[in-house]
């Protein structure tokens, strides 16, 4: 770390290989600072660019002993990434995730020759802060509101989440001030969305791999492996739908070629909904079930029922074909065979 009042000392091994007029590659070459009593770098050990108090080396090239830099911690004391992340006790990618997400830690950031650090007072505030919300009442007062739109809801969250894969649904509450079911439910969603991009990405994976290479704790994953699964098969079933839309189109029952987007009415359950707004259409909209395939739908506005129930035949509901994947152009001819009846 930079000892308070010392910022001014920094020098890196460019520096101190211009100060003996050398190259630096060459200064490294002849390894000139791991001579022995050469002073110990100020940065921590690790770190891409090492950083030394100019008057310790000074001292030391002079032939005089190298002074003791001050022991005691100051809140001024400069801190490295891995300094800051240590103070806290997280990772170091944690601590990059923490940087951007919380303003007190990116307001106060200050690059000494080339390398980012935190004054020590500010992990302090931080801390304090972080235990304030901690401690604070937990939970929303009955019936009240969320405080964010529900639009802007998974974008507010997922910030959260890249800052800590651990985060749970009561941090989120107090930090966006939603309701808790809300903020379960935005991190069920980023979480399985992830793992199975995870999967996607490498499809050796299980969902059980993908959540742990993504840091979450199989505690906080249950619902989110099996909803990671789901938008697997949603991703998968993606350019059948899209094939659909474009038949119905060109039929003319529908006003956008524009394919489906998915939907998750239970975890485990992937559907889709195609509203039929062209002229004279066979039924004011179609629901895609992957479990029985496609039917008619009654309402345009409300094509699901509650709880993703399967509704009985009749009363305008019609199912039209045996498989859950009928040809684009079978289905046109199933729709225009229930409009001639």
């Amino acid at each position: 770390m930079i000892r308070a009042g010392r910022r001014h000392f920094v020098r890196t091994l460019a520096d101190l290989a211009a100060q003996q007029n050398v190259h630096v590659q060459s200064y490294v070459n002849a390894k000139r600072h791991l001579v022995d009593g050469f002073p110990a770098p100020i940065s921590s050990a690790g770190s891409r660019t090492r950083l030394y108090d100019s008057e310790q080396v000074d001292a030391f090239l002079a032939g005089k002993p190298v002074p003791s830099l001050p022991a005691e911690d100051d809140d001024q004391d400069l801190l490295d990434r891995r300094e800051c992340a240590a103070a806290l006790g997280i990772s170091p990618r944690t601590w990059d995730k923490y940087k951007t997400t919380y303003p007190i830690l990116t307001e106060r950031l200050v690059t000494v020759a080339g390398v980012e650090h935190w004054p020590r007072s500010i992990l302090h505030q931080h801390q304090t802060q972080q235990s304030a919300k901690a401690t604070a009442a937990p939970g929303r007062p009955t019936r009240a509101g969320d405080q964010i739109p529900r639009d802007q809801l998974l974008t507010r969250t997922k910030p959260l989440l890249d800052a800590n894969p651990t985060i749970s649904a009561a941090t989120v509450t107090e930090e966006l001030g939603v309701h808790r079911d809300t903020a379960q439910d935005a991190l069920l969603r980023l979480r399985a969305d992830r793992m199975a991009d995870l999967m996607r990405t490498d499809p050796s994976l299980t969902p059980d791999q993908s959540a742990a290479d993504l840091g979450y704790p199989p505690g906080q994953v249950r619902r989110a492996k099996i909803r990671a699964a789901a938008v697997l098969r949603a991703h998968r079933i993606a350019p059948y739908l899209a094939d659909v839309a474009q038949a119905l189109h060109r039929a003319g029952w529908t006003t956008t070629a524009a394919a489906p987007d998915v939907q998750h009415p239970a975890d485990d359950l992937v559907v889709a909904v195609l509203v039929l707004d062209g002229p004279q259409p066979p039924a004011p909209a179609l629901v895609w079930d992957e479990r029985h395939g496609w039917r008619t739908a009654t309402s345009r506005r409300h094509p699901l029922t509650r709880g993703a129930a399967l509704p009985p035949p009749g009363d305008g509901i019609r199912y039209l074909a045996d498989d859950t994947t009928p040809p684009a152009d079978a289905l046109t001819a199933a729709l225009a065979a229930a409009l001639a009846t």
